[in-house]
């Protein structure tokens, strides 16, 4: 199983490779919180949710449980 994007450290990047459709709000989508995307942790708000991500120059705040549901690989630095 691959890392979700709740176990990224801030400033570290990934390409979102898979998602829980069932669990993730439509916006987001829209948003472009797709598979193929990078996804990179801005900041984590002070009681650790929601978190906050740079996915293909959008700013986006998404709530722990959610980010649980989206699967990354992470970027070879």
């Amino acid at each position: 199983m691959n890392p979700t994007l709740n176990q990224l450290k801030i400033g570290q990047k990934g390409i979102i490779s898979d998602l829980k459709i069932d669990e993730i709000p439509l916006k987001l989508l829209e948003m472009g919180c797709l598979p193929g995307n990078w996804v990179e942790l801005i900041q984590i708000a002070p009681f650790g949710d929601p978190l906050y991500f740079n996915i293909n120059d959008s700013h986006v705040a998404i709530r722990l449980e959610t980010a649980k549901a989206i699967e990354i690989t992470l970027e070879n630095n």
